[in-house]
């Protein structure tokens, strides 16, 4: 059953002018794993966090840090979570999460489904 969706977007040269302006938020919106991104990569997957928090129904108990997008083999996209925001997910009986991801043309997307049993 679906229990949720999420989907944003981001302009990357904004992205990128915020990031130019504040240079800490780097290491506060991402992973270690993360950081070392290109900005348009890191664009998309501030889009797939914000995307989830979407399809969560708010922020409470989520943290930045503790959402990691790694990619499968085959570059298939996918959430790896810890902490709080690992247990805000289980706690809304979500059992799988869905991803994609682009950035074309100046703009980043993400869209997030989320399965499981709602409690």
């Amino acid at each position: 059953m679906i229990i949720g969706t999420g989907i944003d977007l981001v302009d990357i040269p904004r992205f990128e002018r915020t990031m130019e302006r504040t240079p800490r938020l780097r290491q506060r919106l991402f992973t270690e794993a993360e950081q070392g991104l290109r900005l348009p990569s890191l664009a998309a997957r501030f889009a797939a966090k914000e995307a989830l928090i979407k399809t969560l129904g708010g922020s409470d108990g989520v943290h930045w840090t503790e959402i990691e997008i790694a990619s499968a083999p085959s570059g298939q996209p996918h959430f790896v979570l810890s902490g709080t925001t690992a247990g805000v997910v289980e706690e809304r009986g979500i059992t799988r999460l869905h991803l994609t991801l682009t950035h074309d043309a100046g703009l980043a997307a993400a869209f997030v489904v989320a399965e499981g049993e709602p409690l």
